[in-house]
């Protein structure tokens, strides 16, 4: 479950961000993870259940926003959502290897005090 180290480096990311900037506590973390970033965010969760204790944020809100995947065509020269790993789009059925979305694992921000 690699999904325990990432909720570390992500809680130690955190610590360290909110020490720098003066604060005692954090109060909410919130994650971007892409569907194809071979992270799941429920394994995420149990993982930050299991890490939080003893840490500023013990008491903190963990929010995840799911990011689908989503490639570009440029036959069609517009966006499209990629479903089940099919890279196909959906209008002229044209292979893409341009995706746009859907790597991401970021933290993206946090509040503290």
């Amino acid at each position: 479950m690699h999904e325990l180290g990432i909720m570390q480096s992500a809680l130690d990311m955190a610590e360290e961000t909110a020490l720098a900037a003066g604060a005692s506590q954090i109060h909410r973390l919130r994650l971007s993870i892409g569907a194809l970033s071979g992270v799941v965010p429920d394994a995420l969760r149990f993982a930050y259940e299991a890490l939080r204790p003893g840490t500023m944020a013990a008491e903190a809100e963990l929010e995840i926003q799911e990011i689908p995947a989503l490639c570009w065509c440029p036959a069609c020269k517009a966006d499209f959502h990629v479903a089940e790993l099919n890279f196909e789009c959906p209008k002229c059925h044209e292979l893409s290897g341009d995706l746009r979305k859907g790597k991401e694992m970021e933290l993206t921000s946090m509040e503290i005090s």
